[in-house]
């Protein structure tokens, strides 16, 4: 959730480590700092805020080629200039950025107490400041060696010490941190995004490894023993400009409009219309392998978990395979009974989700097969799993996820299709669910062409303190991820319900003040789904309709928006765009941070 940048070269650190904090905005946060090690030793600036404050307060001369920044979200302690990292130890001399929490810091904290050190704030972080310090290892890797030795939790970090000037040691353990290369200067970072502009040569480090970073290079090691762990850097294929908002007013918005081209990407070479199936060689399986499969759970968490219920439904109506979707949060704590022939799919935007990875790795632990779905090549759910199926949205940087849940969809929908083609579903059927995923992505487009038609119905809908969103069956998860978008963004209290259930308990709060946001496509449950609509009508509640053109709503007075039709297994995701559109105009409307919203983080490292 945190953000670390680090910078060691030939330039002065402050304004390149400030800049890459500013690119790691969106990830969430709500107090940054930065440390430069020069002349006059280690010198640390932080404050509460955002990074311009930051800015505002740093000295004109804040000299030093060596420099490491962060931008903190408050876990132990609340957002102050004192809980800000980088944390140092007594005398100034180590700065230290963390993301992730120590789990043991509460016995630790007091172990430095009784020793006679002063604590300076409330924070997990601040311990390893000073257990670096006081570790006796005559190198910096050692020091780190030793803190690291005591600590029980989640890390990526990254150290200066003044003793040791020509360096940065940086490691991980649960919360990713890749090393760049530069011409005679090097730079870390938690995501790639903050040095993209300088380099897109990394080297991305493993759990239990560390790295020494000097500006000649960098060697990465086991933090356990410094046993050399020989890794190198590679070119990633990645263009720079995909991580500027361009002319566009947010991220979230350019996001939005992309997907016409994204859905062409994950789609790409994976379709075989000949014989009406999908190819994804990234799982590994052959079809004796997916033929074994018996069951599917799905692991995702937010809206990762609601598209994993579409990809859920999907499955089982596609491949007849028993299929479910499970929040990763609450997985591995539930003990769960994993089998040899189910197919676990792990699914996760950023690759690095900390709930997901830890399902993930429970689920291996047991000898479970779990294959990914990750837009983040090389991200720690990638490596983990056994196999996968990448995404290729192309950086997503809004915190609200919109063209790599579309993708997710997508993705589903192409194992549901080689499941079911290698079991029971008729090669006419096949060739009917590929015809639909190529009219998707013209589809979406269309949807996107009547975007100033929802504007107006959106900002009405900003103005109620609360509201439904309701679908059946394949509309339900589309409800959801519907109403978490909108409650993420506009910071407006939205609910989503089974259609179905309304009459078992939610129908007493439907009022003139409470807007219900209906999901009514055009297949075997339409009539139901109008016949509630007449009971929110009936009880005076303001209804939203996404439907397709032929269905009749009958007599129910409701705005209208309607969206093309492809087949019923693939509509969902039809249905779920002007849900993107309603909760991005709302939250425009009510003057929200679009792309930052309050509270919320772009990749959650931390349980």
């Amino acid at each position: 959730m945190c953000g670390i940048v680090g910078y060691i070269g030939r330039q002065e650190a402050a304004p390149v480590v400030l800049e890459g904090l500013t690119r790691l905005e969106h990830r969430g946060y709500d107090s940054a700092g930065v440390a430069v090690l020069g002349n006059r030793g280690v010198r640390v600036v932080k404050q509460a805020g955002r990074v311009r404050d930051l800015a505002g307060v740093l000295p004109k001369r804040f000299a030093g080629a060596t420099g490491i920044g962060h931008t903190r979200w408050a876990t132990h302690g609340p957002a102050t200039d004192a809980n800000a990292h980088p944390h140092t130890d007594e005398a100034g001399r180590v700065a230290v950025v963390h993301n992730g929490i120590i789990d043991n810091s509460a016995a630790l904290r007091a172990e430095l107490a009784d020793a006679g050190v002063t604590l300076a704030s409330d924070t997990d972080t601040e311990v390893l400041a000073h257990l670096v310090a006081r570790s006796d290892a005559d190198t910096l890797e050692g020091k780190v060696r030793d803190a690291l030795g005591a600590v029980v939790g989640t890390y990526g970090l990254a150290v200066l010490h003044a003793d040791f000037p020509d360096r940065i040691v940086v490691a991980r353990n649960g919360s990713p941190l890749v090393v760049g290369v530069g011409d005679k200067e090097m730079y870390v970072a938690s995501d790639l995004a903050a040095i993209v502009r300088h380099t897109t040569t990394v080297a991305v480090l493993d759990d239990g490894e560390m790295a020494t970073v000097t500006a000649a290079g960098f060697s990465t090691m086991r933090h356990r023993d410094l046993v050399a762990t020989g890794k190198t850097a590679a070119q990633l294929d990645v263009d720079a400009a995909s991580y500027e908002a361009g002319e566009h007013e947010s991220f979230m918005r350019k996001e939005i409009l992309e997907q016409p081209t994204t859905a062409q990407a994950v789609l790409r070479g994976r379709l075989d219309e000949r014989f009406g199936t999908a190819h994804l060689g990234g799982l590994d399986m052959d079809a004796r392998d997916l033929r074994a499969v018996r069951r599917v759970k799905i692991l995702g968490c937010g809206s990762a978990y609601y598209v994993g219920q579409m990809g859920a439904a999907l499955i089982e109506e596609l491949a007849r395979i028993p299929a479910d979707a499970e929040a990763a949060s609450e997985f591995r704590y539930r003990n769960p009974v994993i089998e040899p022939d189910t197919l676990y799919v792990a699914v996760s935007q950023s690759g690095e989700t900390i709930d997901t990875l830890l399902a993930v790795q429970e689920v291996r632990r047991k000898g479970g097969r779990c294959v990914g779905l990750v837009n983040v090549v090389g991200s720690a759910i990638a490596r983990e799993c056994d196999g996968g199926i990448y995404l290729h949205a192309g950086p997503e940087v809004a915190v609200a996820s919109t063209k790599a849940l579309t993708n997710m969809f997508l993705a589903f929908a192409l194992l549901a299709l080689q499941l079911g083609r290698v079991r029971d579903l008729s090669i006419a059927d096949g060739k009917r669910l590929v015809a639909g995923l190529e009219r998707l992505p013209g589809q979406i487009e269309e949807v996107l062409a009547g975007e100033a038609d929802l504007v107006e119905v959106a900002k009405d809908l900003a103005e109620a303190r609360s509201l439904f969103f309701i679908g059946r069956v394949r509309g339900f998860p589309v409800a959801r991820e519907g109403a978490q978008k909108f409650k993420e963004i506009s910071y407006r209290h939205a609910e989503a319900y089974q259609t179905s259930e309304l009459k078992h308990g939610p129908l007493a709060l439907i009022d003139p003040e409470v807007p219900t946001v209906a999901l009514v496509p055009h297949d075997e449950l339409a009539e139901r789904n109008v016949g509630a609509l007449h009971e929110i009508e009936a009880r005076k509640g303001p209804l939203v309709v996404i439907t397709h053109e032929d269905v009749d709503l009958g007599e129910v007075s409701a705005r209208r928006i309607v969206v093309p039709r492809n087949e019923p297994e693939l509509d969902p995701i039809l249905l779920n765009v002007p849900l993107q559109l309603l909760a991005y105009h709302a939250a425009q409307h009510l003057g929200h941070d679009i792309d930052k919203p309050r509270n919320l983080a772009k990749s959650v490292t931390v349980e």
